[in-house]
This record gives structure tokens, sequence and C-alpha cells, in this order.
């Protein structure tokens, strides 16, 4: 058969084709793990599974990469908060993250890398960037990627550098030497995790961790990239900046982005406050029923969450359990033909829907 994605970079539907088939090299943007995974969350990770599933039934043999965001911002403060070390932080969230996909049915990735593993693997990269003059350090010991020296920035998520030039600025206190310019390596406040460098104590910023983590563990060009919408701008595009700036090649055959969470109207996040986590999901019903939920609706579009949504999505999944039970069931019967002769109708039914399917 043949598979068609959309590409969010060419804006069209395209034939898919491996660039080594059989095999498929996908990298999706994993978790900053500080809280709980919220059905947020569960909607990209349960996209890109099934995406996963079925390009292994179609006998593609897929290598799938999905990372960790163990040091960052969001989980310094969490350690603050509660006086903690900031891995005591990370490692607990990880250890929570694995519960809820085993208990979503989400399978694990075959490479899930952590920032603080790589950290010599980052600071080479930023070297090299700024050896092939696309970034520079400053004397505050922070490096910056130059994007005016990239000239195909703003490519994927279709905006120039002039008009995001003058929607940008340089916040106080900040040592860029334009407001597009995004950090790479930032020098560690007192108090915070830190690493040796080239450039003083710091840490990765954090557009340059999915570049390492692509490089080392699926090459410096893979089939597909993906992740939610919201990451396209800046996250994706400043990927793409620092590994084609390296390169000069693409980074990405195909991007694929799946759309966000909407509880009345506004995006599902922590910051609103207006989250469901997964474990509420699963404490409440079958794993399965959110996954129905979710791939009820076309990936790329809104999924507006409320309760009742569940709960019809608990009456499809309860139909189709009692269909499949019927259908084990039927196929133990080897009777119905032999006595009333002809096929069970749900044979047909079944056939047809394989079919369709596949």
């Amino acid at each position: 058969m043949t598979l068609k994605l959309f590409n969010t970079l060419s804006g069209k539907l395209e034939e898919f084709v491996p660039l080594n088939p059989p095999e498929v090299k996908i990298y999706t943007c994993g978790v900053t793990v500080y809280d709980e995974s919220h059905v947020g969350h569960g909607r990209s990770l349960i996209v890109f599974d099934t995406f996963r599933r079925f390009l292994e039934h179609l006998g593609y043999k897929v290598r799938f990469v999905r990372n960790f965001t163990d040091v960052d911002d969001k989980i310094i403060n969490r350690a603050k908060e509660e006086c903690k070390d900031f891995m005591e932080i990370a490692d607990r969230y990880i250890a929570r993250y694995y519960e809820d996909m085993q208990s979503i049915g989400v399978r694990p990735a075959d490479v899930e890398p952590r920032v603080t593993d790589h950290i010599p693997e980052i600071i080479e990269l930023v070297q090299k960037l700024i050896e092939k003059g696309f970034a520079y350090a400053t004397p505050e010991g922070n490096v910056y990627f130059s994007v005016e020296k990239f000239k195909d920035y703003g490519k994927l998520s279709k905006r120039s550098i002039d008009e995001l030039i003058a929607g940008a600025r340089v916040e106080p206190g900040e040592d860029k030497k334009n407001p597009l310019d995004f950090a790479l390596w930032k020098r560690s406040k007192a108090g915070e995790p830190a690493w040796d460098s080239p450039w003083g104590k710091g840490r990765p910023g954090w557009h340059t961790e999915c570049v390492c983590f692509v490089f080392k563990h699926l090459g410096e060009t893979i089939d597909i990239h993906g992740g939610g919408l919201d990451l396209i701008f800046p996250h994706h595009e400043n990927e793409i900046a620092q590994a084609e700036a390296l390169t000069g090649k693409p980074f990405a055959r195909y991007w694929m982005h799946n759309g966000l969470v909407i509880v009345n109207g506004q995006k599902m996040s922590k910051s609103l406050g207006n989250f469901v986590t997964l474990k509420e999901i699963y404490t409440k019903y079958h794993p399965d029923v959110l996954r129905i939920l979710v791939l009820s609706v076309h990936y790329r579009s809104p999924l507006d969450f409320s309760w009742e949504k569940m709960e019809s999505a608990k009456k499809v999944y309860e139909r189709i359990r009692q269909a499949v039970e019927d259908y084990e069931k039927l196929k133990e019967l080897k009777t119905y033909e032999e006595n009333l002769g002809g096929v069970h109708p749900l044979y047909e039914v079944v056939k047809d829907t394989e079919e369709k399917f596949f």
C-alpha cells in the first residue's frame, strides 16, 4: 500500500519514502520531568505510539527515540520548592512517567536519552557551531546561536526572519546580539546545577539537546521528527537551524505534528491549572478509553477534552470489546458453517474492515 503523510515542512500530503527501507528512524520530543504527565502529553504519546505500531505492521523496522529533559528551569524551581536535589525531582517523575506509559499501553522508545547523560556531546556540538561561525560566546559565559547566519530560518513555521525580528526584543539582563538569537549554553546561577565547559560553568539550552540526541542515536538525517503543534516554533525551528548549519543536510525528511488538547477553549497546561493527569484517567477508565478518545479525532486537529466525551468513548470501547468477544467465540464454533452453511456475516464485516484499514 502507499502511505502518505502530511509534512509540516512542505505543508503538503506526501508519499512516505523512507531513506533506507525497511528501516525507519523516528524522533519525538519527550517531557520535561518536573510534574505529573497529563492528557495533553498523553495525546502525543498515543498518536506516535499508534503510528509506530502501524509502520511495524506494514513491515518497517522502526528505530524510535524519545527524550527526557531532566535539567530545566522548571525542574530547578520545583527542587527549590521542595528543598531537594534537582536529580531527585527528575528521577521521581521519570519513574511516574514509566508507570503512566505502562498503564495507558504506550510502548517505551528504543532509546530514551537524558540531558544529564549527554553533557560532553552537547558541549562538543555547541563548540562546532561556534567554529563554523553560527554561534558566539559572550563574556558572561553564555553561548547563543546567531539566527541571522542561518538563511533558512523560519522555513518550518513559515515565518520570515524580518517578520520575527520586528516582533522580538532583548529582555533586560540578556547579553545576546540579536533578540532572535537563542541560548545553546547558559551560565548557571548560584545554587543551580552546572557543568564545566570552555565558557565556564553552565548547562545546556533547551533547543540543543534534541539535536544532540538525534545525531548520537539516529544520525544526521532521520525519516520523521514528531511532536505537538506548539513545538513547531521556536523549538523545532531552532533544532533545524542548529542541525542543518552543522551538516548542510536536511535534518528530517518529514515533520509530523499532533494537535493540542483543549479545555473550555484553552490549551490544557499546568500553568493554567486546567489539566487532567493520566493517572486520573486510568484509575477511572480502562486505558483504551483514552486511546479511543484520542484516535477519534484527526491527529492534527484540536481535541476538546471533557468528562462527557470520556463517557462517550467508554461506550464505544464497551461496544468494541463486546464485538471482539463475540468474534472470538465465533471462531471457536466450527459448527456454524458445517450445520447452517455459508459464512457468518460477522466474518464478512471483519474481512471488509481489514481490507479498508490495511
